[in-house]
């Protein structure tokens, strides 16, 4: 089992910044991927930005290339979604979640663990 904790969520104006902590638990080597989605009222789950085990790969989806930097710690056991010039429609609760096989890293439903998620809100 990994358990997933997620950090950093806040109210922020546009054009700012904030950085999105995922500590993981438990059996963590067994997640090849870690990835970011986020909800917003009413929508559904989007893919956000994933990295594999070593950090050596990282992907992510087109609306965040440029703006949003996913990396991770080992040693920390911990992931992190760095997020700058945030705008108000990247407001949702941000989930972090882990997946055992490799591949199809930015479909939710490949996922094997779940954090609680954590909210980022964005004023105008």
């Amino acid at each position: 089992q990994v358990q997933l904790v997620e950090s950093g969520g806040g109210l922020v104006q546009a054009g700012g910044s904030l950085r999105l902590s995922c500590a993981a638990s438990g059996v963590t080597y067994i997640t090849t991927f870690t990835g970011w989605f986020r909800q917003a009222p009413g929508k559904e789950r989007d893919f956000v930005a994933a990295v594999n085990w070593s950090g050596g790969s990282t992907y992510y989806a087109a609306f965040v290339k440029g703006r949003f930097t996913i990396s991770r710690d080992n040693a920390k056991n911990t992931v992190y979604l760095q997020m700058n010039s945030l705008r108000p429609e990247d407001t949702a609760v941000y989930y972090c979640a882990g997946k055992i096989l490799t591949g199809n890293y930015s479909y939710s439903g490949s996922y094997d663990y779940w954090g609680q998620g954590t909210q980022v809100t964005v004023s105008s």
